[in-house]
């Protein structure tokens, strides 16, 4: 976009909702026993019916099916008894049926709600339309060959799961921070391993302005294929920007399916967007209505974990977390269960607990580059560190070496404590006699102190602390160091 005076865009109101496409964690796709795991050489995970061959035929993949409906009982929707597959009609060189099997008027999940928190602290509450299951296109390759086009369909038939949100979002902020609580969600529940970077989560953006809550709805644009939370935010702004000012120059906009360039950071057009009449739906003959019976329902009701927003007001309002701690806990449900394993071994220290996690576990994890769930220090082993240090045996500081040493595989915290000899001096007697022998090397700074300059304190602590190599008891030390200066 040239350089201009950027439109005023407090007057207009921006429109936004998102299709998230969340590719199901199922070991096989959707319609065929093909594998689903990602990296394999081009095309060798590819079934005869994902190859579009004459004579095969389609079967459903039962655990597809149930992880759409824990999605559905995730978001307190409605699971359609029975569903229907669509034959959804388009053309393009990845998808060789030259129709890609989806649901339309039937969807396996209706219509549900998710509570978002915003940056600014807000909470809104998104309208979830519907979710159903479709199968994924094939892959375009464009850069591995000169001058032509490489098709990969590995891809080809697997299960996803498209969640489709009404049109009820008003900033890029807004839909970023729903964005997130789905990704949050799908992974808390094991259905989609949320990996962006590989494409098994990614969403379509359809935006829009008017002038005004009040006016009738724009002409929507969709970005196609974004699986950035960055560039979602980046690509909603600029798209706002660009309908603004067409509209304001007197253009009208175009009902389109554009793409986001984040290297020169604008949306660019691809091509006329498609109506529902253009696809021309009609029930896939080869599969029957999708019947899912009360039991099955009820099974899976029960089955659900206790999810990530209500895990996260237990945090705060039963356990007295701060509401940062408890977003940052509740982000990841591997890191919620490392937390609650760890306070199960110190009951009444979640305050305690979340910070070793959020500080030196998540510090040491990012630093390694792997999840929690590959910590080389499990909970167990942070429990009976912190055992450790709430029963005086070893300071704050000496902790986190312990913990390093841990870290390296050095063996459990008794194990390091006792071979390194690094248990805590509580002994008065012993710390009596180290601050002893600091105050005779130090007259002078005896008689400061004593004389108004009691800045001074700090320094006989530290002093204490190096001839006890750390290991004297911080809060007993400052005691006995206070009573032998005023004596």
């Amino acid at each position: 976009m040239n350089a201009q005076v950027k439109p005023a865009a407090s007057a207009w109101q921006a429109v936004i909702g998102l299709e998230i496409h969340a590719q199901l964690s199922t070991a096989s796709k959707l319609f065929s026993g093909a594998s689903t795991a990602y990296g394999a050489e081009p095309n060798t995970q590819t079934a005869l019916l994902d190859c579009a061959m004459p004579g095969t035929l389609p079967v459903p993949n039962r655990e597809a099916v149930r992880k759409a409906i824990q999605f559905g009982l995730a978001i307190d929707a409605a699971i359609a008894p029975q569903s229907v597959f669509a034959r959804k009609n388009y053309f393009y060189p990845d998808l060789p049926k030259g129709y890609q099997i989806s649901q339309y008027e039937l969807p396996v999940v209706g219509a549900g709600r998710l509570r978002v928190r915003v940056d600014d602290g807000r909470i809104i509450e998104v309208e979830i339309q519907r979710a159903h299951l479709e199968e994924d296109a094939g892959k375009s390759v464009h850069d591995a060959f000169h001058a032509e086009t490489g098709i990969d369909l590995n891809r080809a038939g697997t299960p996803l799961l498209e969640i489709v949100s009404a049109p009820v979002m008003h900033s890029a902020a807004e839909a970023v921070a729903y964005m997130r609580t789905v990704h949050t969600l799908v992974r808390w529940l094991g259905i989609c391993d949320g990996n962006m970077q590989e494409g098994s989560f990614r969403c379509d953006c359809n935006v829009s302005v008017r002038r005004g809550s009040d006016a009738p709805l724009g002409t929507r644009t969709e970005i196609k294929n974004v699986n950035s939370f960055r560039f979602v935010e980046k690509a909603i702004e600029y798209e706002i920007e660009r309908q603004i000012r067409a509209l304001e120059n007197g253009e009208s906009i175009v009902q389109e399916t554009r793409l986001y360039d984040p290297t020169r950071h604008q949306t660019r057009s691809m091509r006329s967007k498609e109506s529902a009449d253009d696809y021309r739906y009609f029930p896939d003959p080869d599969l029957p209505p999708l019947v899912i019976i009360a039991a099955d329902v009820a099974r899976e009701r029960d089955a659900l974990p206790e999810l990530p927003q209500a895990r996260r007001e237990r945090y705060v309002t039963a356990l007295g977390l701060p509401e940062a701690d408890a977003d940052q806990l509740c982000a990841d449900r591997a890191t919620a269960d490392y937390f609650e394993a760890v306070l199960a071994a110190l009951p009444g220290q979640a305050k305690l607990c979340a910070n070793w996690v959020l500080g030196e576990v998540a510090a040491n994890l990012n630093e390694a580059g792997v999840g929690i769930d590959a910590a080389p220090v499990s909970a167990a082993a942070l429990a009976q560190l912190l055992i450790r240090l709430r029963d005086g045996s070893i300071s704050g500081k000496i902790a986190k070496d312990v913990f390093a040493a841990m870290w390296a595989g050095e063996g459990d915290a008794d194990t390091i404590i006792e071979a390194r000899g690094l248990k805590q001096i509580s002994d008065s007697g012993a710390l009596a006699a180290a601050i002893d022998a600091v105050l005779a090397e130090h007259p002078s700074q005896v008689a400061d102190y004593r004389g108004g300059n009691e800045k001074l304190l700090q320094f006989f602590v530290g002093q204490a602390m190096k001839r006890t190599r750390g290991q004297a008891n911080p809060q007993q030390l400052n005691e006995l160091l206070r009573q032998k200066l005023t004596g």
